[in-house]
């Protein structure tokens, strides 16, 4: 196989996540090449909604790590030279029921304790934020330091900044092996179909596909594709101006009961509703453990389209422009990896993020850089995102 070039480091994955561990570790005076098998945002990256959201994460370090990602999401949209549709609106959680406003308040108490800026909605509150509501819904609860972006955009904002600061990118490469040659001063080699590179570390950043890529080194990843379908639609009337989501969107995400029909249960439809900058809107969103079946099922659809007339019943001549599935690398405490890999020194993680990668993005490149320049304090604790939380004594994954 042809050697193609050397790198400092070696970022395989071309996705938000990759491209912002470039751009860190550019800017901060590495040499990076980041290898993609397809084109930039060709993946995940560009089958997602583009929220940068605490309003649903857990009060505590995941809510603190969103929080700082959203900082750090602001600064990059006054710094990066291409723009990606950034807003800062806020965003909205509806309750459905009295029952689920009472674990509402609860939420909010514990995310304030946090010092989140949360506070509940009544049901006139509700109303003002759209008058397409159902009259039924009782309120439910905001966080103002919210935003979105065009996923997209940021992608290629951030790879381009990479490339600014020095950073290159092989694409349509796709990785077909990664050795590590103790011997040779800890080097690595990766082999692409378009040859080979060397490296002196490298960052798997390979979204549901980086459990492949540690096996071709020789460890496990405990990272599961999870299915996520999305309805683009239109209407002649905005629906409203900023992210709405069901309380329920928190169960379904974190595996709660809900009272809701067994379609919607299966499919683990909740509603999400974003509307884009171009007034168009996104509908959301469901959950399902499919392997890698990208596939669109009009039965989801459907369900998902039943659960947005729940909380919208005046919308239902809206037009749909598309619909689209996409992949969500999973972990079973819903907190992705970004770590070094003890047992192989200079080969590290940043995967795992489901449905956060847009999200996490921003603090992920961040905290990468931080552990390759081997800082000693970074911007949030890496206890709980190290790779081997998983784990057993004896190894095994648990």
């Amino acid at each position: 196989m042809e050697r193609i070039g050397s790198t400092e480091i070696a970022v395989i994955g071309g996705g938000i996540v990759g491209c912002s561990i470039a751009y860190f570790l550019a800017r901060g005076g590495f040499s990076v090449t980041v290898i993609e098998r397809g084109e930039i945002a060709g993946g995940t990256s560009s089958r997602c909604d583009g929220n940068i959201l605490a309003i649903d994460k857990d009060p505590g370090f995941d809510s603190q790590m969103s929080l700082k990602s959203q900082s750090i999401i602001a600064e990059l949209s006054k710094e990066l030279e291409h723009p990606f549709e950034y807003r800062a609106p806020g965003s909205i959680l509806v309750c459905e029921s009295d029952e689920e406003m009472e674990a509402a308040k609860l939420w909010v108490e514990r995310q304030r304790e946090y010092g989140l800026p949360f506070r509940m909605l009544d049901r006139s509150d509700i109303r003002q934020e759209s008058k397409f509501f159902a009259d039924n819904l009782p309120g439910g609860l905001e966080c103002a330091s919210d935003s979105t972006v065009n996923p997209y955009m940021l992608t290629y904002a951030l790879a381009e900044g990479a490339k600014k600061a020095g950073a290159s990118f092989r694409l349509n490469s796709e990785v077909r092996g990664v050795s590590h040659e103790r011997a040779a001063g800890g080097t690595f080699t990766i082999s692409t179909d378009r040859g080979d590179i060397k490296a002196n570390k490298v960052i798997n950043a390979a979204g549901v596909w980086a459990p492949a890529i540690g096996r071709m080194i020789g460890i496990d990843i405990p990272v599961l594709p999870r299915k996520g379908h999305l309805i683009v639609a239109s209407r002649q009337v905005p629906v409203g101006m900023r992210k709405v989501m069901e309380f329920g969107y928190l169960m379904s995400k974190f595996g709660g009961t809900r009272k809701v029909d067994p379609e919607t249960e299966k499919y683990g439809v909740a509603l999400v509703f974003e509307p884009t900058e171009s007034q168009n809107f996104l509908i959301g969103s469901s959950r399902q453990f499919a392997g890698f079946n990208t596939r669109v099922s009009m039965d989801v659809i459907r369900c998902m389209a039943r659960r947005a007339l729940r909380f919208y019943p005046d919308i239902g001549d809206f037009h749909l422009i598309r619909t689209y599935a996409g992949l969500r690398p999973w972990t079973k405490d819903h907190l992705p990896i970004i770590s070094r890999v003890e047992e192989i020194p200079g080969f590290y993680i940043a995967a795992g993020h489901e449905g956060d990668g847009i999200n996490l993005a921003a603090i992920t490149g961040k905290l990468m850089h931080e552990l390759v320049s081997e800082q000693e304090r970074t911007s949030v604790p890496v206890e709980p995102l190290r790779w081997n939380r998983f784990m057993a004594a004896g190894g095994e994954i648990i």
